[in-house]
């Protein structure tokens, strides 16, 4: 029964920002758990290294090159999976940036939009477009936000992708009443630090923070769980639960999973 529970044999998913880090992993966990993984990232060439590490554990997996700020590119995409698979059962909304990180008064308002539309704004694209092909068997959305705009305030500078981050939790929230007559459920995922590749998307002005930084001493040892950043296997594994009829009666909630980080 326990088998039978986690298993998603016969299953298909979607997993945004799928050719590194947490996407990456959990596209590996779901698809080792029998589903059929659509790998939607802008950076083909790494997805496809993840297309064939899934083939070649004998799972199957179809990369489709999407920008997701781009809603057509979206829409098509996700059509293009559902082609390919007959259905859609699993929506990782994963894909995200740290952005540039600045003082308020200096954000170029274009940097805010960008991360603002490509962490909020392709999340709601990605669950719009995803919620016909789904709305006749039900399903699982799960949709990565962070500890910082939630449970985290002490990122200075990082005031657009908190802000982004929190509008996820919202949007998530909201999408879960809304579709619950549909059986789909959604859930917001709160990690903590993850070693990730995600820096190579952080751009900090180190001087101008300066100016507003506030120092903030940790006790020793700030991972207290392990005394590490987690790993991006560790958040594969909630991925697969929330995927699972195991998690049958969880919707709308929020988890953090961030090794007790956020409560020094």
């Amino acid at each position: 029964m326990e088998e039978q529970i986690f298993s998603l044999k016969n299953k298909v998913a979607i997993v945004t920002g799928a050719s590194s880090g947490i996407g990456k992993a959990s596209a590996l966990r779901l698809a080792k758990a029998g589903a059929a993984i659509g790998l939607l990232d802008i950076k083909e060439e790494r997805a496809e290294h993840v297309k064939k590490e899934i083939v070649g554990m004998g799972g199957q997996a179809h990369v489709v090159d999407v920008d997701l700020s781009d809603p057509k590119r979206i829409d098509n995409g996700i059509n293009e999976i559902v082609k390919e698979f007959w259905r859609l059962d699993i929506v990782f909304a994963n894909a995200g940036i740290n952005g540039v990180v600045t003082p308020i008064e200096d954000f170029p308002p274009e940097e805010w939009d960008h991360t603002i539309s490509t962490n909020l704004k392709s999340t709601f694209l990605t669950v719009k477009y995803a919620i016909p092909h789904m709305k006749k068997d039900g399903g699982s959305i799960i949709i990565t936000s962070s500890i910082n705009g939630n449970r985290k305030f002490s990122g200075i500078g990082m005031s657009a992708y908190s802000s982004s981050k929190a509008g996820q939790m919202a949007f998530g929230k909201m999408a879960a009443l809304e579709l619950a007559t549909y059986k789909i459920r959604v859930n917001i995922i709160c990690p903590g630090a993850i070693e990730t590749n995600i820096g190579q998307n952080t751009h900090p002005d180190q001087e101008k923070l300066k100016k507003v930084q506030i120092p903030v001493e940790y006790p020793e040892g700030s991972h207290p769980l392990e005394g590490a950043p987690g790993q991006p296997e560790q958040v594969a594994n909630l991925i697969h639960f929330l995927a699972s009829d195991a998690s049958s009666h969880i919707t709308g909630s929020e988890i953090y999973i961030d090794g007790a980080e956020t409560l020094l």
